[in-house]
């Protein structure tokens, strides 16, 4: 055998290997262990957020806290106490929906028991919530395995932050494998969903020690804010990210960034900083002018954030209960 055709058979079996690796997780990983779960999860979802529509955004941001600590493993879903993700900076007091994933999680059991993760449950619900706000759909990867272990540590210090630079925040999406269109597309996100005034009130009187408010933000909406969120008030009040289109996923979060409209230092940033000028800028000036391409850039990131280091095979377990691990 020639050497040449030694090293192609390597390069294919290596290339072979690497496709298995990808291709562990499938769209129609249930279609015969559990067939009705996307239609019981749809259900569900639905009834969440006809209940509150904020809670479509409340199970987006689950995935996505999920995904950046550990992989899509489900550890964001883990009780305990403050050394687990909910009680990390990102989560505590603020990350929500434990309740609805409990309601799907138990109508799924009901109907395929001890079949599905919850990780699977969390990328399904995202989707779906995405969707029946008005955005775009995708077939979602199943396959994931719930993990063991949930740390507030590696939350911290994995999970983006509003008062990040861009260039942290870019390297936090690096180090999970993310780029730079995934940066822009996912933080359109923020189209749906609320913030409380203690993510963005360092903008409003005093931004990064000038004892003047940021200059990046919009006026009106500026004076609307420091009247919301006043020096000394209460910083757990919540305002839409996206003030003119709150409950509708649609590209309105991007024309805002033009406008000076973005809520998080984190959103403006994207547009306004300088460092946006070489990285970012152009990509949210595309999506403000084409939701078609902010659509079906922001489904295929949603497709590569839930491929992030899952648990398949023998790893990790199928919980019982979202909430613990398996006794």
């Amino acid at each position: 055998m020639s050497n040449s055709f030694k090293g192609y058979s390597f390069l294919m079996i290596s290339l072979m290997l690497c496709l298995a690796a990808r291709s562990q997780l499938t769209t129609d990983f249930y279609s015969k262990t559990c067939p009705s779960l996307l239609s019981i999860v749809r259900k569900q979802v639905q009834s969440a957020i006809k209940t509150e529509m904020r809670m479509a955004a409340s199970l987006l941001r689950l995935h996505f806290h999920d995904c950046f600590v550990n992989g899509c493993d489900a550890s964001v879903l883990l009780d305990g106490d403050n050394s687990t993700e909910k009680f990390s900076l990102a989560n505590i007091n603020s990350a929500r929906g434990f309740e609805v994933v409990d309601a799907i999680k138990s109508a799924v059991e009901s109907a395929c028991s001890g079949v599905v993760s919850c990780a699977d449950i969390l990328a399904i619900a995202a989707r779906d919530s995405v969707l029946l706000s008005g955005g775009p759909t995708w077939r979602v990867l199943l396959g994931r395995r719930d993990g063991l272990v949930s740390n507030a540590t590696l939350a911290n210090a994995a999970l983006p932050s509003p008062f990040e630079s861009l260039d942290a925040i870019i390297k936090k999406f690096d180090n999970v494998g993310l780029n730079i269109t995934d940066v822009v597309s996912l933080s359109g996100g923020h189209t749906i969903g609320f913030a409380k005034c203690s993510t963005f009130d360092n903008r409003l009187f005093n931004f990064s020690e000038t004892g003047a408010p940021d200059s990046t933000m919009e006026t009106t909406m500026l004076s609307d804010l420091q009247s919301f969120c006043p020096v000394n008030g209460d910083r757990n009040r919540i305002t839409a990210f996206d003030r003119n289109s709150t409950d509708l996923f649609d590209n309105h979060y991007f024309q805002n960034l033009l406008n000076g409209k973005g809520l998080l230092g984190s959103d403006q940033i994207l547009y306004s900083s300088d460092l946006a000028t070489s990285t970012t800028k152009t990509l949210v000036q595309s999506y403000s002018t084409n939701s078609m391409l902010f659509f079906s850039d922001f489904a295929n990131s949603m497709i590569k954030m839930g491929n992030i280091s899952p648990l398949t095979g023998s790893n990790g377990q199928i919980r019982k209960n979202c909430r613990a691990v398996n006794s």
